[in-house]
């Protein structure tokens, strides 16, 4: 068997940035959303916790998780206690200390975590939407979030503001960027009463956008500003151990917002959800160069004879002509690692030479 030592000019390494929507079946946008049925409210159970949304009535044939939203207060507001001898230890102080060790790490102490400027340097609650693990592989692709919200006559398009940031920041999560008032990436012209800047308000940000773990937080102190001050004016509830026993009316106010504007949506804007999926290959060229003078003879045993080793066929004496079909990658102990199939057999004689790309994604 004939081998061929590979140089290291052979090798190139590329990656590409795959793209395709978030939603189910290549839905670019989300405008139809559906809960399940009602949860269990004598019980510590998930619907305490957070609410799934689907694309189609639960329960009907190719209805599937999108997104999940959950509702956090660091005072534990909003809902039940989990032992009434321990106050203010509920579902939502439990989701408001995960999230905010998921996106600070555990090191975040004092006036630190949740910093949306404005007035909400250090904002007492959070809504948060989760993607759906399954409906991206690697990432979320920063500036194609976008979301509206309505509540009553108050609609509000929100998008992250990656297409404005000239430097990406970072937290122990990964990539962040704010969520402003805007489309597309880009923040509005809008420059509503007390607002820091143009698509934000007094209260700061809309929230972040966490593409690296499928994560939405919403700042609902800028939510629940009135119309003028770039808010919807969104309700939610702040009451401590509030009678309704382990669910959470917060992650239904949210809910009822983004459904919504998928219901009725504005004219001249972008209604309901739109988001996509990012996923970089890597991929591995290997260069393997034929010269005219290599692999023209095949070592088929049955292309000599068996006895004196002589060639049996003239014309692969005097015109020798081979078909490679297959390209076997080898290590230096002639181990085989991979093996590439050409789409076709390749003539190869001394008056051709041959270049075959091989790809390996990984």
């Amino acid at each position: 068997m004939s081998f061929t030592q590979l140089n290291p000019s052979d090798f190139v390494v590329s990656s590409d940035a795959i793209t395709a929507p978030a939603w189910s079946s290549n839905v670019p946008t989300l405008t139809s959303f559906y809960t399940a049925s009602a949860v269990a409210t004598s019980t510590v159970s998930a619907g305490a916790y957070y609410l799934n949304v689907y694309q189609q009535p639960y329960g009907s044939n190719g209805a599937a998780v999108q997104f999940a939203i959950a509702y956090g207060n660091i005072n534990g507001s909003g809902s039940q206690w989990l032992n009434s001898l321990v106050p203010g230890v509920s579902p939502s102080l439990t989701t408001y200390n995960q999230y905010q060790t998921l996106v600070y790490g555990p090191e975040v102490t004092g006036s630190q975590g949740f910093n949306f400027g404005g007035a909400a340097l250090r904002s007492p609650d959070i809504w948060v939407i989760n993607v759906d693990r399954n409906r991206y592989k690697q990432s979320l692709m920063p500036g194609t979030f976008n979301l509206q919200l309505k509540n009553g006559n108050n609609v509000i398009n929100i998008c992250d503001n990656s297409n404005d940031s000239s430097v990406v920041n970072y937290l122990d999560c990964g990539r962040v960027f704010n969520l402003v008032s805007g489309s597309n990436g880009k923040a509005g012209t809008s420059n509503p009463i007390g607002a820091i800047a143009p698509g934000y308000t007094v209260s700061g940000s809309f929230g972040y956008f966490l593409p690296d773990i499928g994560t939405i937080i919403l700042n609902p102190g800028a939510l629940a500003l009135s119309a003028v001050s770039g808010g919807i004016g969104i309700s939610r509830d702040l009451s401590s151990n509030p009678s309704l026993p382990y669910s959470s009316l917060n992650n239904t106010y949210l809910y009822q917002a983004i459904s919504a504007s998928g219901a009725t949506p504005t004219t001249g804007s972008l209604p309901g959800f739109q988001l996509n999926s990012q996923e970089n290959v890597s991929s591995d060229y290997v260069f393997i160069r034929i010269g005219n003078a290599d692999y023209n003879y095949s070592t088929n045993p049955t292309f000599t004879s068996g006895s004196s080793g002589a060639v049996l066929y003239n014309t692969m004496v005097y015109n020798p002509q081979t078909f490679p079909t297959t390209v076997g990658l080898y290590n230096s102990n002639s181990e085989l690692l991979a093996v590439a199939k050409l789409s076709q057999a390749l003539t190869k004689d001394f008056t051709k030479e041959a270049l075959i790309r091989v790809k390996l994604d990984w």
